[in-house]
């Protein structure tokens, strides 16, 4: 017998799904790597995806979409891109200055 679900449990895999992806970039760019071809048609070789994958996961994935979804680099997409960036050098410069102090202390 089949249970009615309601749209609360339907739209709530999707959002959990981002969740995941925007928490552990890295994660879902290795999954993407072995399991699909999503970060070969948007970058067209490995070094590409590689540093992305070292220094600015988040960036690596909205480009990916975009270039993907045939999105124009332009308006709002241009925004998310960017945001994007700032998201990963806020993580990364954010993690020196927690050391710097450390050691200053």
């Amino acid at each position: 017998m089949q249970e009615k679900r309601t749209i609360r449990e339907e739209n709530f895999v999707p959002c959990l799904v981002l969740i995941v992806l925007l928490a552990f970039p890295r994660i879902a760019l290795v999954l993407l790597f072995l399991f699909s071809n999503y970060l070969q048609r948007a970058y067209h070789g490995l070094i590409l995806p590689l540093l992305g994958f070292l220094f600015l996961p988040l960036t690596t994935l909205v480009y990916a979409w975009m270039a993907n979804t045939r999105q124009p680099m332009a308006g709002i997409n241009l925004l998310i891109l960017i945001v994007a960036v700032v998201i990963d050098l806020g993580g990364l410069s954010g993690g020196e200055y927690h050391r710097r102090r450390r050691w200053e202390d």
